[in-house]
């Protein structure tokens, strides 16, 4: 039983696992553009040098699976093709190719390992007083403002966002940007028009206010890879490959998609959702082996964590739909519980079972 995994990020890393664990049969094969496992929802701290996110494959999959350092160019037909054109047949497989940023020009992106490491030496680089702008009022744009506000409080860091934390409730909102504040981040409510580069960068934003920025980040999650909708699989208006109730591609039920890249309804982008998304559809594909009928996917919402720094978090109470809810609480309660989330979805993924 050849089994083929594309990507291994926090599900690829857990299906992988789980497979080879449950299914004892199974020839697992991991594709991965680079040879390390990276913890994306630390790579504020990598750039920030607090952290070290990224650890060789070799640590954290099972024993027995192959990894596959490589770029897949199209998945199909029971063949994964490789752009170097290395062609791998399979029985079954799971995409799980995470998301992705597309940077306007001038602009370093901060949600990928290789912009990560960019902007930590271009980080490193800076002299004191100088301007570090970060884009994007989201969880991403946050948690890189506060990192590097705490970690180098010579620089002067602003974060521009249409509306930096908006999606909160009302009190946790405003705990937020109290935080970033504290920090002696500034918050500037707007949105970017263009970055123009040369020695310095001049971020231009839409009500026509222009400034100096010597390093800007984009901090802005909002795209996936271009593999599902490339290999003809039907795919959302997202990009993201649209899936059955049990995680299979409509288009090919011997391919599993999970995490960001699966269009699964009223999913958000989040290790959060991809991994009980994978703990699932690695145990239905061991159902479908046993002669046993898959079960539908569900998962109900229960928090969102925001870090500001070392020091301090704030972590908002959602209902089951992702809706948020009045209640909320922050300080060093929610740093541990931060901590905590964030230890064990790389434990889980390691391991090949729930943490939460």
């Amino acid at each position: 039983m050849q089994v083929v995994v594309v990507g291994s990020g926090y599900s690829g890393t857990l299906v992988a696992n789980r497979v080879a664990r449950k299914v004892k049969d199974a020839e697992v094969t991991v594709i991965n553009p680079r040879p390390d496992f990276v913890q994306r929802v630390r790579l504020h701290q990598q750039i920030a040098g607090t952290y070290s996110a990224a650890t060789p494959l070799a640590e954290v999959l099972r024993e027995g699976i192959t990894a596959r350092v490589g770029t897949v160019d199209k998945i199909g037909d029971g063949t994964v093709a490789l752009a170097d054109g290395e062609r791998i047949d399979f029985d079954y497989a799971f995409l799980a190719v995470g998301s992705t940023v597309s940077p306007i020009p001038g602009t370093v992106p901060v949600g990928t390992w290789e912009g990560a490491q960019q902007a930590r030496a271009a980080l490193a680089a800076l002299t004191s007083g100088d301007h570090v702008t970060v884009i994007g009022g989201g969880p991403t744009g946050i948690e890189t403002a506060a990192e590097i506000a705490e970690a180098r409080p010579d620089l002067r860091v602003r974060l521009i966002g249409s509306s930096v934390g908006g999606g909160l409730s009302g009190g946790a909102y405003r705990r937020v940007r109290a935080g970033l504040e504290r920090l002696t981040v500034e918050i500037i409510d707007d949105e970017v028009a263009e970055v123009g580069s040369g020695a310095e960068d001049v971020v231009r934003l839409r009500s026509g206010w222009d400034m100096v920025s010597d390093l800007t980040l984009w901090a802005i999650v909002s795209d996936v890879p271009d593999l599902a909708a490339r290999s003809g699989l039907e795919v959302d208006a997202r990009g993201r490959a649209v899936v059955d109730e049990f995680l299979r591609s409509v288009s090919d039920q011997r391919i599993f998609a999970v995490g960001d890249c699966a269009a699964v309804p009223g999913a958000r982008f989040a290790c959060y959702t991809a991994l009980p998304q994978a703990i699932h559809a690695a145990d239905n594909f061991a159902r479908l082996l046993a002669g046993r009928k898959p079960k539908p996917h569900s998962f109900p919402y229960f928090s969102r964590g925001l870090s500001l720094g070392r020091k301090d978090a704030v972590a908002q109470f959602t209902h089951t739909d992702d809706t948020v809810r009045r209640a909320y609480f922050a300080g060093r309660t929610a740093v541990a519980l931060k901590e905590m989330a964030t230890h064990s979805a790389f434990s889980s993924a390691r391991a090949g079972v729930s943490s939460f």
